[in-house]
C-alpha cells in the first residue's frame, strides 16, 4: 500500500512539476526525494525506477551535461529532417503579428493579454456615417435591380458613393479620406451586406488594392496625386493579381516585366515592358487605374547586377497604351463588375513602381502584409452582415407564415436551422467586431485572417442556406420581393475569392500558424539556418518542456483536476477552461504531428486541416467570451452565448479525435487520445431546449433578436426601395396582439360559429366581425396585419417571354 500511496505522489508531483514547466531541477528532486522515501520505507524497485527516471531526466534536461552529448546528436539529425522554407514562405511568416493565436499555441493562454484591449466601438463620427450614409446608401438599391436589371449599381448610388467618399475609409484625412479604424470599416460593411453587390463594390477598394498599397508603401509624389482621387471617386481602382495559371498559388504569376529602354515623346526613358493576363478582377471593367502584380526581369543589368526581382507591383492608368480592359465576368449570384485585363507589350516608366524603384521585387511581401489585414475585414464583415439580415428575416417571416394554425417558428424542424443561424451569427459579429479592435491597436493578425476569412464565410454559406430551407417558395421564387436567393447564389463567391477555401484550411491556418504563432519552432528553424548550437539547445528543450507541459495540463484539465484560473463569470467560466483544456491538447497533438510527420506535414492536408479546425474554433470562441465579457448583456443572450460556445467547442472536440483517428502513427495515436480525451468525449451539440429558445428569441420582438440585427440595415432609410426586415419588424412588434386574434377566429371556426365556407383569412375575419366574436376595432387591426402579411408572402410573377434574351427564340404554345 505505502509503494501504491509513493507512486500516486511521484506521479502527482511530476505532473504538477510538468504542467508549470519548471525544468528539470524540480523533477528530479521530485524522483529523488520520493525515491529515497520509498529505498527507506517500501519498495526498492520504485526507488530504482524513480532513480534511473532522476538520471535520465539529469542528462537530457540539465545544460551542463546534454550540450556535450545530446544537443550536437539532436541537432545533426533536426538539419536533415526539418522543412526547408523557401523565399516566400519566409515573407508570409514574416508578415504580420502574433498575438491571441500564438497564445492558443502555449496549452495555457493568458486570458490578460485578449481582455486587456477592450473594444470601445465606434467614433461619434464614424457611428454617425455608418446610421446616416450607410442607410441612405443600402436604401438606394434593390438585389434583383442591380443583379438582373441593371447588372450595376443605379448612377445615383454610384454618385452617391464618390460623393460621401465610400472609397477613401482607408486613406487618411490630409490626403481627402474618411481614415477610420477598422472596426468602422466592418460595421460600415456589415451594414452594406444586405446588398452583396454594393458591399463588395464598397470593400475591395478598401482591402486589397492600389489605395491600401499606396498608404503604406507609395512614394510622396504617388500619394499626393492619387490618393485624393481615390478618396472622392476620380480614379476608381482595381488590382490585378490572379490570373489563368495563377490562382491561390499567387507566386507563380507567369505576368513579366523585363526592364527596357524605349523612346517616348522623343526621349529615350528607362522603363519596364509588360505582358499579362488577368482574370477575375474586382471594378476592372469601370477602373480608371489598374494596380499590376507581375514578375520583374532586367536581362541586360540596366538596373545593376540582379535579374529576377520578383513580383513587384505597379500603377498603370487605364488609357496605357497595349492594355486592353473593359470586359467582365459574370460572377455567380451578383454580377458585380469584375472582368480580365490583357496587356501586350504595354510599356511603362520605372516610377510607375508603388514605392518606386527601390521596391522593385518587394511585391510579394507588400501584398502579404496587406491581405493579413484585409482579409480580416472586406469578406468577414460581408459574412457577419448578410448573416444578421438572414436572422432579421427568417426570424420574422418564419413567425408571420402559419401552417396548420401555428407559426411555422413554433415548429422543430424550422427551430433547429433558426438557432444555427442565431448562433452563427452571433459568433461572426464578435469575431470580425473584436479582431477589427486588434487591428486598431496596432495588430496585423495573419493567422486569425485566414481563420475569419475561412470559417466566417462558411457560416455564411450555411446560414444562408438555412435561411432559405425555412422560408420555403417564398424565397426559391427571384424576383424583387426576394431579399435571400441572389445572396444566397452568391455565396459561393465569398468561398472562393481572396484565397480559396479549401487551401486556406488544408495549407494556411495551421501551416502557417505552426511556424508562425509556435514559442518555438520559428526560433528552431533559425538556428538551423544560422547553425547556432546554442540557440538550438534553448529552443529545443523549451520546447520539450512545452510538450511535456502540455502533456500534464491536458491529461489533468480534462480529468477534472487544476482547471485553468480564468477571468469571467459563472456563466462562462467553464467554456473558458475547456478553451484552455483544448489549448493544451491543440498544442501537444500539433507537436506530435510536426513531430512524427516532418516535412511530409506539409503534404498531410487533412492532418493540417484538422489541427487548423482545433485552432479556429478555439480562436473563434475566445472571442465570444472576450464579447460576453466586455458588453452588457440583453435578455436572451445568455442563451445564444451558451449555444455558440457549445457549438464551436463540440466542432473543436470533432477535430480532436478525426485527427486522432487519422494520424498515420497510430501508437502515437493512442498514447495522444489517452492523454487528450481519457474519459472519452465531452462536448456534445448544444441541446433541443436551447434551439426552440433561440428560435422564439429571434422570431419575436426580444431584446437580444434586437442585438442580433442591429448591425444590418432596419429601416426602411431615405432612399427609393422598401426594406423587408424593417416590414418584419413592425409585424413582430404587432405579433402577441394578431396570435391572440387568430386563436379566437380558429376557435369560433372550430365550433361552428362561423360559416364552413369561410376559409381565407379575411374571409374568417369578417365573418367574426358578423357574428360578434370580433369588435371593430378588432376586425379593423386584423385586416391591416393580414394585408401586410399577405405582401411578405407573395412572389414574383413575370411575361411569360421575358426571361428569353432572344424573343425570336421564344415557342408559341398556344397558338390561336
Amino acid at each position: 500500500m505505502m509503494t501504491f500511496i509513493l507512486f500516486v505522489i511521484a506521479v502527482a508531483g511530476l505532473l504538477t512539476v510538468m504542467r508549470r514547466e519548471s525544468g528539470a531541477k524540480p523533477a528530479i528532486g521530485v524522483m529523488v526525494v520520493v525515491g529515497l522515501i520509498s529505498l527507506i520505507f517500501a519498495s526498492g524497485t520504485l526507488a530504482l525506477i524513480l532513480f534511473i527516471g532522476a538520471g535520465v531526466t539529469a542528462a537530457a534536461g540539465l545544460p551542463g551535461f546534454r550540450k556535450n552529448w545530446l544537443t550536437p546528436r539532436i541537432f545533426a539529425m533536426f538539419k536533415k529532417v526539418a522543412p526547408k522554407v523557401s523565399e516566400t514562405e519566409k515573407v508570409a511568416l514574416e508578415a504580420g503579428t502574433v498575438g491571441w493565436d500564438g497564445e492558443l499555441f502555449t496549452g495555457q493562454p493568458d486570458w490578460h493579454n485578449l481582455l486587456i484591449n477592450r473594444n470601445t466601438g465606434l467614433s461619434d463620427e464614424e457611428q454617425a456615417f455608418v446610421d446616416n450614409q450607410c442607410t441612405q446608401a443600402i436604401s438606394m438599391c434593390n438585389a434583383w435591380d442591380v443583379a438582373v436589371e441593371r447588372a450595376d449599381l443605379p448612377k445615383e448610388l454610384w454618385d452617391f458613393l464618390k460623393k460621401e467618399k465610400f472609397f477613401g475609409m482607408i486613406i487618411p484625412k490630409e490626403y481627402g479620406g474618411l481614415h477610420f479604424s477598422a472596426k468602422a470599416q466592418t460595421a460600415v460593411l456589415q451594414k452594406l451586406a444586405a446588398n452583396e453587390m454594393l458591399m463588395v463594390s464598397v470593400g475591395v477598394p478598401n482591402s486589397l488594392g492600389p489605395g491600401e498599397l499606396l498608404v503604406k508603401y507609395g512614394t510622396d509624389e504617388q500619394k499626393n496625386h492619387y490618393l485624393p482621387r481615390l478618396a472622392d471617386g476620380r480614379e476608381i481602382p482595381c488590382f490585378g493579381l490572379t490570373g489563368p495559371r495563377a490562382g491561390s498559388d499567387a507566386t507563380s504569376l507567369p505576368d513579366t516585366g523585363i526592364v527596357c529602354k524605349q523612346e517616348v515623346d522623343g526621349k529615350e526613358v528607362l522603363g519596364i515592358r509588360l505582358n499579362f493576363e488577368k482574370r477575375w478582377i474586382t471594378l476592372a471593367p469601370i477602373a480608371t487605374v489598374v494596380g499590376l502584380a507581375f514578375r520583374m526581369f532586367d536581362p541586360d543589368g540596366l538596373l545593376g547586377d540582379k535579374e529576377d526581382y520578383g513580383i513587384t507591383c505597379a500603377l498603370i492608368p487605364r488609357d496605357t497604351k497595349g492594355m486592353e480592359i473593359g470586359r467582365r465576368h459574370c460572377p455567380i449570384g451578383h454580377p458585380f463588375l469584375n472582368g480580365p485585363i490583357k496587356g501586350k507589350d504595354v510599356f511603362i516608366p520605372l516610377d510607375y513602381i508603388i514605392g518606386g524603384q527601390e521596391m522593385a521585387g518587394q511585391g510579394w511581401r507588400m501584398l502579404v502584409e496587406c491581405l493579413s489585414v484585409g482579409r480580416c475585414i472586406t469578406l468577414p464583415s460581408g459574412a457577419a452582415g448578410a448573416a444578421a439580415y438572414a436572422v432579421g428575416t427568417a426570424g420574422g417571416f418564419t413567425r408571420i407564415r402559419r401552417q396548420f394554425n401555428t407559426p411555422v417558428a413554433d415548429m422543430e424542424g424550422v427551430q433547429e436551422p433558426l438557432a444555427r443561424i442565431a448562433a452563427k451569427t452571433y459568433i461572426a459579429q464578435a469575431a470580425v467586431n473584436h479582431t477589427a479592435n486588434m487591428i486598431d491597436k496596432g495588430e496585423k493578425p495573419a493567422v486569425p485572417s485566414a481563420i475569419l476569412k475561412y470559417h466566417l464565410t462558411e457560416f455564411q454559406r450555411s446560414v444562408l442556406t438555412d435561411a432559405m430551407d425555412v422560408h420555403g417558395g417564398k424565397t426559391v421564387t427571384l424576383g424583387p420581393r426576394n431579399y435571400l436567393g441572389i445572396g444566397f447564389s452568391g455565396a459561393a463567391v465569398s468561398i472562393t475569392v481572396e484565397g480559396a477555401n479549401i487551401m486556406t484550411r488544408s495549407l494556411m491556418i495551421f501551416g502557417q500558424g505552426a511556424i508562425r504563432c509556435h514559442p518555438y519552432v520559428l526560433k528552431e528553424l533559425a538556428a538551423k539556418d544560422n547553425d547556432d548550437i546554442e540557440a538550438f539547445d534553448d529552443a529545443f528543450f523549451g520546447h520539450a518542456g512545452l510538450i511535456f507541459g502540455n502533456a500534464a495540463r491536458a491529461f489533468t484539465q480534462a480529468l477534472g483536476i487544476g482547471r485553468a484560473d480564468v477571468p469571467f463569470d459563472s456563466a462562462s467560466r467553464k467554456y473558458a477552461q475547456a478553451v484552455a483544456r483544448f489549448s493544451a491538447a491543440f498544442g501537444l497533438c500539433g507537436d506530435a504531428a510536426m513531430t512524427t510527420l516532418g516535412s511530409e506535414l506539409k503534404m498531410r492536408e487533412l492532418i493540417s486541416a484538422r489541427l487548423g479546425d482545433m485552432l479556429s474554433n478555439l480562436y473563434l470562441a475566445s472571442m465570444v467570451l472576450k464579447n460576453w465579457h466586455e458588453t452588457q448583456p440583453v435578455e436572451g443572450e445568455r442563451e445564444v452565448m451558451e449555444y455558440s460556445l457549445g457549438l464551436l467547442l463540440h466542432r473543436t472536440e470533432n477535430a480532436l479525435d478525426e485527427f486522432l483517428q487519422n494520424l498515420p502513427n497510430r501508437p502515437v495515436a493512442a498514447a495522444l487520445r489517452a492523454v487528450t480525451m481519457p474519459l472519452g468525449r465531452h462536448w456534445d451539440a448544444p441541446h433541443d431546449d436551447l434551439s426552440r429558445s433561440l428560435a422564439r428569441a429571434m422570431s419575436t420582438d426580444t431584446p437580444i433578436r434586437g442585438k442580433l440585427i442591429a448591425s444590418t440595415w432596419t429601416t426602411d432609410g431615405e432612399g427609393k426601395v422598401e426594406n423587408p426586415l424593417a416590414r418584419y419588424n413592425g409585424l413582430l412588434k404587432d405579433y402577441d396582439k394578431a396570435e391572440q386574434l387568430y386563436r379566437k377566429v380558429t376557435k369560433a371556426y372550430a365550433k361552428g360559429e362561423l360559416p364552413m365556407t369561410a376559409l381565407h383569412p379575411e374571409e374568417r375575419f369578417e365573418a367574426a366581425l358578423e357574428a360578434g366574436v370580433y369588435t371593430k376595432e378588432e376586425a379593423d387591426f386584423m385586416r391591416q396585419y393580414e394585408a401586410v402579411v399577405l405582401e411578405m408572402l407573395t412572389v414574383d410573377d413575370f411575361a411569360f417571354d421575358e426571361f428569353a434574351r432572344n424573343k425570336e427564340t421564344v415557342i408559341d404554345h398556344n397558338p390561336a
